[in-house]
């Protein structure tokens, strides 16, 4: 259940608490900012070593203030701060802005300064951001609320941005103010003793003001309720707003051994990544990335599609364009037929009509229009970026107001990168009057279309349910889990992970646990030969590392003498493995080698993993990841998002694999990992993807259970 957030964005009344008369101290920045920004409450301050504070009366304390306070912004020591709430809860405060910092970020003691903070705020109900934060800014004309230290407010527009980060929050303000950017909402959440960024995006997805969220981020509070709440805003609710993040803290590529592929390939940048793409939200890199396409979303309508028609008077420009477009999964169709016959009629034979369109460099405003307007009225195109460069002939203004002028009268978003550096400033101002955002470089433009493209792809995707199975045995697996409990072990080798993979619903090549040679020559005269012999020890997890694999036993003879160096080689290099015998199983062929994973994080719950299989998964780390528990579609985006993707789909005269039955299995997995608590790690590897209609075989599988201490 998210907090209310409404009184720390759009108070009636604000206490400055540690407010100063000294210039360039953050109490008397925040009290000028809030005092002279036009905020259309009443602000006190507050400060018990002085009357007034430019030239507004100042109180002792809060509690001294005659009249009712909805809000405190607490600028004092961080020693007493638990003190000022304390007088806050008491006046009757319903929200507080902690800019103290002295708390969480500096070790144990700031964290137990900080508890109390947040208990005395839970006691009295009061919505607390910070501490540790930069402040807040509300810029709908109806409030005009600047309560941080910065030195700029910026002008409304409907961009609102959450920052994790104050200095960078800082910094933001600076950049948009410089680039006429406007903002709806600008929130530093601090260190998040209270509100966090979910209780900020509940509020923001019926802000009526905001239309585009920026996210900068640290961590994320609860990345489940993350999941739910960003993906009802990028495309479940009636008016979808996209997300836009920057998420810093990438770890250093590679990971420590461990016992699974999934663990070694799943670290937690990569979960980000992935839970970013599961609920819609789309990651970047850079504040000026960030702004870029923050300023497309909210200026322009969606794109149907990611059909781009370039116009531009020079091709070097195009050409790069072009090349970003492609890498970033947008088209450059041809017009149509009758586009390009009327694009002929009208331009000079030199000009290119085919995508880009080169209206060559003596092109003026006539040419540009002309070609604008019969794109914008082409059924084949989707979206269209205007490239202009500097020429002695070309009057840039009258380009622009042309473009402004066509672009009002469609539903097509228009965006335009006039490269020139100097005499631009009456060209820009025309285009920003009219929200047609402009780029220095046509390349920055591209990047922006594409993602409202796969915005736009993501408002409209299909919906599918999270699919749960009746066919499944769970209570065969908890048995087979309580039984490596019992005996204090970890690590499940394949016959009891094979059970529980057995029991959710997965076909397992034909196998069966042998303790003699005799039984395994039993065993592979039913199952059928060729066959593969396989060390089961609990203490050995990594079989072929110790020679305790071997395949394509192709007759009783061959396995009666593999089964005896088999055995052989494990006592040699693991003399002290309990051995529980050698698991005899069918050796299939004629399948695509594909690789399933499982890995609990501490932070997101189960991860999945999908990719190609085999001994080289680690090497090309060709997977995808999704947090548990996923959708039909998203399963389905976990296996064509991989590069070895054609492979499965059919590669060079190849029958495709059956994508459907892995589809099946990656929502089974799904299952299995949000009701077996107690798996940790999970690899099925290979799963062997049969040709289409013939199915899927889990060959080799490990489950690795969670300590106890973790989950205690």
């Amino acid at each position: 259940m998210e907090k209310e957030v409404r009184s720390l964005l759009s108070p009636t009344s604000v206490a400055v608490i540690g407010a100063s008369r000294r210039v360039g101290s953050i109490g008397h920045a925040i009290f000028s900012n809030i005092l002279f920004s036009g905020y259309s409450g009443v602000v006190y301050p507050v400060n018990p070593s002085t009357r007034s504070i430019l030239g507004v009366r100042c109180y002792p304390t809060v509690l001294d203030i005659p009249d009712e306070v909805e809000l405190a912004v607490v600028v004092v020591p961080c020693t007493k701060a638990v003190a000022v709430m304390e007088d806050c809860g008491k006046k009757g405060v319903k929200g507080a802005i902690i800019i103290s910092a002295g708390f969480a970020e500096l070790g144990e003691e700031g964290i137990n300064r900080q508890e109390s903070l947040r208990v005395v705020a839970s006691r009295y109900h009061i919505s607390l951001i910070g501490p540790n934060c930069f402040g807040v800014i509300n810029a709908d004309p109806a409030i005009r609320f600047n309560a941080t230290f910065g030195r700029v407010m910026p002008e409304p527009g409907n961009i609102a941005f959450i920052s994790q980060s104050g200095a960078l929050g800082a910094a933001a303000l600076e950049y948009v103010q410089a680039q006429n950017i406007g903002i709806s909402k600008f929130i530093s959440v601090g260190n998040k003793a209270d509100i966090s960024e979910n209780d900020l995006l509940a509020f923001l997805a019926s802000d009526p003001q905001t239309d585009v969220i920026l996210l900068y981020l640290e961590d994320l509070e609860n990345p489940k309720r993350f999941i739910e709440i960003a993906s009802q805003i990028t495309g479940d609710l009636p008016k979808s707003k996209p997300i836009l993040a920057i998420k810093s803290g990438r770890t250093v590529e590679g990971a420590k051994a461990a016992a699974s592929h999934t663990a070694a390939l799943a670290g937690t940048d990569e979960a980000y990544e992935f839970l970013f793409e599961q609920c819609g939200v789309f990651r970047v890199n850079t504040l000026e990335e960030l702004f870029d396409y923050a300023t497309a979303f909210s200026t322009q309508p969606l794109p149907r599609g990611n059909r781009l028609a370039i116009i531009t008077n020079a091709g070097g420009p195009a050409i790069i364009a072009t090349d970003t477009a492609i890498r970033h999964g947008l088209s450059l169709p041809e017009p149509s037929p009758s586009t390009l016959k009327k694009l002929q009629s009208i331009l000079p034979p030199t000009a290119s009509l085919r995508n880009p369109i080169d209206l060559i460099g003596d092109a003026k405003e006539d040419r540009y229009e002309s070609a604008l307007r019969l794109v914008l009225e082409d059924d084949a195109i989707d979206s269209i970026l205007v490239i202009c460069t500097p020429h002695i002939a070309t009057d840039s203004t009258a380009i622009a107001h042309t473009i402004v002028r066509l672009a009002k009268a469609s539903s097509k978003p228009v965006l335009a990168s006039f490269m020139a550096t100097r005499d631009i400033g009456s060209t820009l101002q025309i285009l920003d009057s009219a929200n047609i955002p402009n780029y220095r470089f046509p390349e920055s433009a591209v990047r922006a279309l594409a993602y409202m493209a796969r915005y736009a792809w993501w408002v409209h995707r299909p919906r599918t349910p999270v699919h749960l199975f009746t066919d499944i045995h769970p209570e065969i697996a908890r048995q087979t889990l309580k039984k490596a409990r019992e005996e204090k072990r970890l690590f499940l080798p394949e016959p009891e992970t094979y059970r529980i993979l057995e029991s959710y619903g997965f076909s397992i090549s034909p196998y069966a646990l042998a303790t003699s040679e005799e039984e395994a020559v039993s065993y592979a005269e039913n199952i059928g030969f060729p066959v593969v012999l396989k060390i089961v020890s609990p203490s050995i997890i990594h079989k072929v590392d110790l020679g305790g694999v071997v395949l394509n036993i192709q007759n009783s003879y061959m396995l009666r003498r593999e089964y005896h160096y088999l055995l052989k080689r494990i006592q040699s290099a693991q003399p002290d493995a309990p051995i529980w015998g050698v698991l005899v199983q069918k050796m299939i062929s004629g399948g695509k080698e594909t690789i399933l994973g499982m890995r609990k994080d501490p932070h997101f719950g189960p991860l999945l993993m999908f990719g190609l299989g085999g001994i080289y998964v680690e090497a090309f780390k060709d997977v995808t990841f999704r947090i548990a528990p996923i959708r039909e579609l998203g399963a389905r985006r976990m296996i064509t998002e991989i590069k070895g993707y054609s492979i499965l789909r059919g590669f060079r005269g190849e029958p495709p694999s059956d994508i459907p039955r892995i589809v099946e299995y990656l929502e089974r997995l799904s299952q299995l990992a949000t009701e077996l608590q107690d798996i940790d790690e999970l690899d099925i590897n290979p799963l062997l993807a049969m040709p289409e209609g013939q199915g899927a075989f889990v060959v080799d599988a490990r489950i690795l259970l969670t300590a106890q201490d973790k989950t205690a």
